[in-house]
């Protein structure tokens, strides 16, 4: 049977650009700015990394297809380099297939870094070029803010939940990411909001109002891993090892058949009880300190709280309005401001959260340090729509925990 990768990865070094409308730079700049920081974090030469991996979502708007303009950019010394793209996942791929180069063996250092640059593509959202026959097909007439407030009617139908709690719930959670958001530099939105002026925003797609959606914004993170070993033989001290990495894709149940109530995601479901299996975490609203969610809209923050099994299905609504999930809760989500207060380069969201997790597990998070001296941080990073959809979970943590 397969042993997982539980402690056989150290991240050894990370790095985020600021995120926002980055009119006056380039793609390439801003894998240059995150790069910059994660290499003189790892205190190494850009001569010791083996091999690279690039994610990068809608590639046609900026840097085209395959993994040259990341070698370029970067000036690497002719090594392999590897472009992924899994829908809003791909930053979490290439940081994937880094961590799994690793393990296995095949190299002593790996990079991954994830970047897009959309804001200089005139579209107001995502860009809607065609994306192929699938898309075509079950994507033809969708929008992101519909297709996620279905989510939101059929969470409510299912489970008794009324319009105004719901709504109430999701205004929560909006007013804590832009709260969290406002402490850290690097966020494109840094303003705090109340929950009078989320209740009263411009209606999107119902029940999803204007605070109860992400924007999209330019940025880029890059992470280095190695072995534990190797980092304890450059001087790393409290080494933050990879405990799980684990994906689930849809395969079609979801758009095809009428088993789904349209209420859950069954992708995070599947990715989160392999994840946990891997890491050795048998009570996850017990043992995980801190985690970052695909928030793309308050309503799969929502929905995500119970498929990831920290609130019993059913009761998020309770935990959100308790204040479970604040920063000075008991299991702090979207503490550096989540996508909401970053917004949603694609292929730099999951590096993005794997790096605020890396800088709270080592006591370097500045105004948003959880004081409690994290253990466990988890990350999940969701592509495409509620009915067909690719989920990749993240658990990392202090070695030998």
């Amino acid at each position: 049977m397969a042993a997982g990768i539980k402690d056989k990865v150290a991240i050894l070094g990370m790095g985020c650009s600021r995120f926002g409308e980055r009119w006056n730079d380039n793609a390439e700049d801003l894998m240059i700015e995150a790069y910059v920081e994660a290499l003189a974090d790892a205190g190494i030469e850009k001569s010791s990394i083996d091999a690279a991996w690039f994610g990068t979502g809608i590639e046609e708007e900026h840097v085209g297809k395959s993994a040259v303009p990341l070698s370029m950019a970067l000036r690497l010394p002719n090594i392999p380099v590897t472009r992924v793209e899994n829908y809003c996942a791909s930053g979490s791929e290439a940081f994937r297939g880094a961590v799994y180069a690793v393990a296995s063996g095949a190299c002593d250092i790996a990079l991954a870094l994830g970047v897009e640059k959309l804001k200089d593509t005139g579209y107001g959202g995502l860009p809607q070029r065609n994306r192929g026959s699938v898309n075509d097909l079950f994507w033809a007439n969708a929008s992101a803010p519909g297709s996620f407030a279905q989510l939101a009617s059929a969470y409510s139908a299912k489970h008794g939940v009324n319009k105004d709690d719901m709504k109430r719930a999701m205004a929560h959670i909006s007013v804590k990411s832009h709260d969290n958001g406002s402490r850290n530099p690097k966020a494109h939105l840094r303003n705090k909001i109340n929950e009078e002026k989320v209740m009263n925003a411009p209606m999107i797609a119902e029940p999803l109002g204007l605070f109860d959606c992400c924007g999209v914004s330019d940025g880029s993170a890059c992470a280095i891993v190695t072995t534990p070993e190797i980092a304890k033989s450059l001087g790393k001290k409290d080494l933050v090892t990879v405990k799980a990495m684990q994906l689930s894709a849809s395969n079609g149940t979801e758009a095809q058949h009428n088993s789904w109530d349209g209420s859950h995601f069954v992708t995070t479901r599947a990715a989160a009880n392999r994840a946990y299996k891997e890491a050795g975490i048998s009570k996850p609203r017990d043992q995980i300190s801190l985690f970052e969610v695909h928030d793309c809209f308050s309503i799969t923050e929502f929905v995500t709280m119970e498929d990831l099994f920290i609130s019993e299905e059913g009761n998020a609504v309770n935990d959100v309005m308790n204040g479970f999930y604040d920063a000075d809760g008991k299991i702090p989500c979207q503490i550096d401001g989540g996508l909401k207060c970053f917004g949603h380069p694609i292929g730099a969201s999951g590096l993005r959260m794997i790096y605020e997790m890396y800088l709270q597990m080592q006591g370097r998070a500045g105004e948003r340090q959880r004081q409690d001296e994290p253990v466990f941080g988890m990350t999940h990073n969701l592509g495409g729509f509620p009915h067909q959809n690719v989920c990749s979970i993240t658990i990392v943590g202090k070695e030998g925990a």
